[in-house]
């Protein structure tokens, strides 16, 4: 993250950068498959999705950037979102295509001046219906709001921080403004509230009104 954070200034979302942050991520784990695309026989299922053949893959992933690069008009979280889809579709590495697309989201959105994203485990399961719904129908939108509602929070916790005030849990603020802790929490979910998670625990600026 501390090396991503470095390149997005000035570095261009490239195959050569893909290729290196997933060496990166990989390497010691399993060096055989480290850095290098999917060759000929390597082939990969997850779900029901059958991956594309190796032959293709490194045209499918080129084709992805250049369409990321140069659509000026879609909105940026969006873009995002179709490149992160059609990346794991793609999916152009034997292992850790999750892992190097989630850390690709972040240095898209770091590019862009913004904080970093998590995809939390309790979501995941969301994370992934949104991947078939893209499959069958090329509907993007369950993944724009992951995105949306993922980058809110981090702005969220920031605003928080950078005001100064004291963080308690949500719980122990609802508890001080006589509120409901369900709706609270609801509203955490939907981001109606500046609230965020720690550790998978909500929480909230003390002053909050």
């Amino acid at each position: 993250m501390e090396y991503i954070g470095i390149k997005a200034q000035n570095t261009e979302l490239s195959k050569d950068l893909v290729l290196l942050l997933h060496k990166m991520l990989i390497a010691n784990i399993n060096d055989d498959i480290a850095g290098r695309f999917r060759k000929a026989g390597e082939y990969v299922r997850v779900g029901t999705h059958v991956a594309p053949t190796p032959e293709h893959l490194e045209r499918m992933v080129e084709a992805a950037l250049v369409e990321y690069s140069s659509n000026h008009s879609l909105y940026f979280l969006d873009k995002i979102a179709k490149f992160h889809l059609d990346f794991e579709t793609i999916h152009p590495f034997c292992d850790g295509n999750g892992r190097i697309g989630r850390v690709l989201i972040n240095f898209q959105l770091l590019q862009l001046g913004f904080p970093t994203v998590i995809v939390r485990d309790k979501e995941k399961q969301v994370y992934y219906n949104s991947f078939q719904e893209y499959r069958d129908s090329k509907n993007a939108k369950a993944m724009e709001k992951i995105f949306a509602l993922a980058l809110t929070e981090s702005l969220h916790k920031r605003i928080a921080y950078l005001s100064g005030q004291a963080i308690v849990e949500l719980a122990a603020y609802a508890k001080n403004h006589k509120k409901s802790i369900q709706t609270l929490i609801n509203a955490a979910r939907r981001q109606t509230i500046l609230a965020f998670r720690e550790k998978g625990v909500w929480k909230i600026g003390e002053n909050y009104k």
